[in-house]
């Protein structure tokens, strides 16, 4: 799209597309906020003790931490590594964990692909703009809020 958005709708999109992936991968959200504080221009939180790490939870929390740095690309044009400093550290430590210091580069681009080619999918696309659009209006959302945008984006891609 090629669009120089002002900050708090690049992280909009950039929290909106950890909140989508995760909803999407079956990760409960409990919060998605774009309130900036010292650490962090805005941050999406999970439910704590409903996640139940399936065989292959490294891949998830690998795509999820991918999809905002993704989210916010495909709507800018551009990756905003800067930004996505923590998720980026996060990627890293998991890759080693899954591939081994030598092959974390390559698992972290397939990774990144994968993460991209399911922001690709309509549903999920639009219920990242659909989560972006509220985060913008509020700052804050709910985890319930973010599930019925996720819905609602998903059920209008089929329409």
């Amino acid at each position: 799209m090629k669009k120089q958005p002002d900050p708090d709708t690049a992280t909009a999109y950039h929290e909106a597309g950890h909140a989508v992936i995760a909803l999407a991968l079956g990760r409960p959200v409990q919060r998605v906020s774009i309130l900036p504080d010292e650490k962090r221009l805005g941050w999406c939180e999970f439910k704590k003790g409903v996640f139940r790490p399936t065989e292959d939870w490294l891949e998830r929390e690998i795509l999820i931490s991918l999809a905002g740095l993704a989210a916010e690309a495909q709507y800018t044009g551009a990756y905003a590594l800067d930004g996505a400093v923590h998720d980026l550290k996060i990627v890293r430590r998991l890759s080693v964990q899954r591939a081994g210091e030598r092959q974390a580069e390559k698992l972290e681009r397939r990774m990144l692909s994968k993460t991209e080619h399911l922001l690709s999918d309509a549903g999920y696309w639009r219920a990242v703009e659909l989560i972006a659009a509220e985060l913008l209006k509020n700052k804050v959302i709910s985890g319930r809020a973010a599930r019925h945008f996720f819905d609602l984006g998903c059920s209008q891609a089929e329409d």
